[in-house]
Order: structure tokens, then sequence, then C-alpha cells
């Protein structure tokens, strides 16, 4: 309950059930919580429908529309979910329910107040995105070894920025690190080739759930 005796709720766009398509847990079903809401705006944003709208959820109305699905693999993501100031207690209880949660987080906001339980997938902004001066850069001192940092890299501009960005901060040291082709704009075969040829120690991702169903509103 809030302070006010009205019961903790959440802007939520849709809760859906599908194949997680990205970052470690790949492959794995997985139910994703997303809320509603962005103070970012990416030039290849792919999920723009969850800017706005969506409806009103209690706490225990999304715990129990998650419990539905007879899975351990929970993801909140976006939009920012942090953007909302409840997406925090609904972490917290997602954790305590046992659920194995993840957040896809932009980081550009603060990631410290995450319940330590959670694995926060962290994306650094790159230039193309048109948002890299938003890249909340003391995130990085919070991250640890189940965390995962993101690059979404839509050209070599954007690749040389990411790879100088890892090496100089040595970022490999903190948490693995996800490199992943924006769809349409730059080729999968030509960001790998630019991977081993600098030995960088990141994993390239390709977006599983695209691969499968197309950029389809609940997949």
């Amino acid at each position: 309950m809030t302070g006010s005796n009205r019961p903790l709720s959440l802007k939520i766009s849709e809760i859906f059930y599908s194949i997680q398509g990205e970052a470690s847990r790949a492959g794995l079903p997985t139910v994703f919580v997303r809320l509603t809401g962005c103070p970012l705006r990416c030039v290849w944003c792919d999920t723009e429908y969850a800017f706005s709208g969506g409806q009103s959820m209690t706490l225990t109305r999304i715990l129990e529309t998650v419990g539905a699905y007879a899975v351990r693999q929970v993801c909140v993501t976006g939009g920012e979910p942090l953007a909302q100031a409840n997406c925090l207690p609904l972490l917290s209880a997602l954790c305590d329910a046992d659920y194995d949660v993840s957040l896809e987080t932009s980081g550009a906001l603060d990631i410290s107040g995450v319940d330590s339980r959670v694995s926060r997938i962290v994306d650094l902004k790159a230039p193309g995105s048109g948002e890299s001066a938003k890249n909340r850069w003391k995130n990085i001192d919070f991250l640890s070894s189940q965390d995962e940092l993101k690059f979404v890299i839509k050209d070599r501009a954007d690749y040389e920025w990411a790879r100088d960005t890892v090496v100089h901060n040595q970022l490999d040291v903190l948490c693995p690190l996800l490199f992943s082709p924006v769809q349409g704009a730059l080729e999968p075969r030509m960001l790998a080739e630019w991977i081993l040829a600098d030995q960088l120690p990141v994993r390239l991702q390709l977006q599983l759930h695209k691969l499968l169903w197309g950029n389809i509103q609940g997949k």
C-alpha cells in the first residue's frame, strides 16, 4: 500500500510470454513486463508504442498475471522501466516470489537502487542513437558480474566508439559485454568481422526474437 492507502501500481504497456531474444538468457522462455514511458528517443527505437498509453495495474495484479505462466524467467523492460519509481518495488516483489529477474534499462537513469538480486542489462547509448549525451556513466561503478553491458551499434563510427569505451575503461573485467547491430542498418557479419579483427572480449548478439517473428509487438 502507498502512503495514501492506495495499492501500489504501475503503467503497463504489455505483459507477454515469449522467448528471450538477447543477453545471456537468450533462448529461454520468459515473461516480459513492459512498462510504459521513456525519456529517450533513440533514432533506431523499435518499441515506440511503449512511449505512451498502456494501463494502470496494481502490483498484485501484475504478479498474478506473471504467475499465470509456469516459467521462472521474468524480464522487466520498456520503454525505460526505471522512469517509473514503482519499478523498484516491482523488481523486489518479483525476486521475493522466487523469479529469476532481469531488468533492461537504457543506462540513462540511476541503477543503484535496483534490488541486488536483479540482473541489470544496461544499454550504453552510442552516438548513432542520438542519445549518447544522456548516458549516466556513474552506473558503471555499480555493475557486478551478474549484470551485462550492451552496446547497440549502427555503423563503423558507433563500433569504434564502443570499442574505445570498452578498452579505455577495461569494462570486460566488470561484467559480460554485448555488441548488437541495429537491424537493417548494419550487417551482423560486418560487426562480427570488426570484433574479430580487434580481438574484443565481447559477445556478438543478434535479436533472436526478431529472427523468429520479426518486429511484432508482444514477441
